[in-house]
C-alpha cells in the first residue's frame, strides 16, 4: 500500500493550526482539491484533510495521525474510487471502509459522519459495476454504525440517459470542476445530518 508519508507529514504540521470543533473533510484528491469549502459551508468550520491519490485503505491507516488530532465535531468522508482504480474488488473496498469506521467509532464515538458515495467519473466508467457494488456494500455496512450516514451523489452526477456527466469534471474526466463541487455542495447541504447539526450548534 502506498503510504503517502510526505503529504501526510505536511498535513500533520497544519492540523495544530486548525480550531477544534470544526467539520473535517477527509479523503482523496476529490477532497484535497475542494478549495471552496469555507465559502460553500460557512457555518460548519470546514477543515480540509484530503491527500492526493488516497485510498480508503490509506485513510484508515493515517486516521490517528490526521483526523483524531483535529478534534472534529463532524466528519465528511470521500474515498474509494482510487482503491477500485488500483484493481481492488468492491468487497475489499467495503472492508477498508469498515476498518476506518471502526477507528472512528473507537476514537470519535460522538462525531456524526457523512460518507459521500463513490462518484461515477467518465475516466473510471469501465469500473461502474464495481463502483455501484462498492457503494451498495458500504451503504449496507453503514446500517451498523448509528453515527454514520450514506449520501448517494451518484444519481445526480449522471445524465438523463444514465451516462456520466462530463460537465461536472475537469479535462482529465476524473477530478471535479466547479460544477461538480457545486453538485456535491447542494446535496450535502440538503442531506447531511452531520453538517446540519453543526449549523444548528453555530446558530
Amino acid at each position: 500500500m502506498v503510504l503517502f508519508d510526505e503529504e501526510v507529514c505536511v498535513l500533520e504540521q497544519k492540523i495544530g493550526t486548525y480550531p477544534a470543533g470544526g467539520t473535517v473533510f477527509y479523503g482523496s484528491s476529490s477532497i484535497r482539491l475542494w478549495t471552496t469549502l469555507e465559502a460553500d459551508f460557512p457555518d460548519s468550520q470546514p477543515v480540509n484533510i484530503g491527500f492526493g491519490g488516497a485510498t480508503l485503505a490509506a485513510c484508515a491507516w493515517h486516521f490517528e495521525r490526521l483526523v483524531v488530532p483535529a478534534r472534529p465535531r463532524a466528519l465528511v468522508l470521500y474515498a474509494g474510487d482510487n482503491d477500485l482504480g488500483e484493481g481492488r474488488q468492491s468487497e475489499e473496498v467495503c472492508l477498508f471502509f469498515c476498518a476506518l469506521a471502526e477507528k472512528i467509532r473507537r476514537y470519535l464515538p460522538n462525531v456524526r459522519v457523512t460518507f459521500l458515495s463513490i462518484k461515477p467519473s467518465p475516466a473510471r466508467w469501465h469500473l461502474v459495476d464495481e463502483i455501484r457494488l462498492a457503494n451498495t456494500l458500504i451503504a449496507k455496512a453503514i446500517a451498523d454504525y448509528p453515527q454514520f450516514q450514506f449520501v448517494d451523489v451518484s444519481s445526480t452526477m449522471l445524465t438523463s440517459n444514465g451516462q456520466p456527466d462530463y460537465n461536472l469534471y475537469q479535462a482529465d474526466s476524473l477530478h471535479l470542476n466547479e460544477n461538480g463541487y457545486d453538485c456535491w455542495r447542494q446535496q450535502l447541504t440538503q442531506e447531511s445530518d452531520a453538517l446540519r447539526i453543526i449549523t444548528q450548534l453555530e446558530a
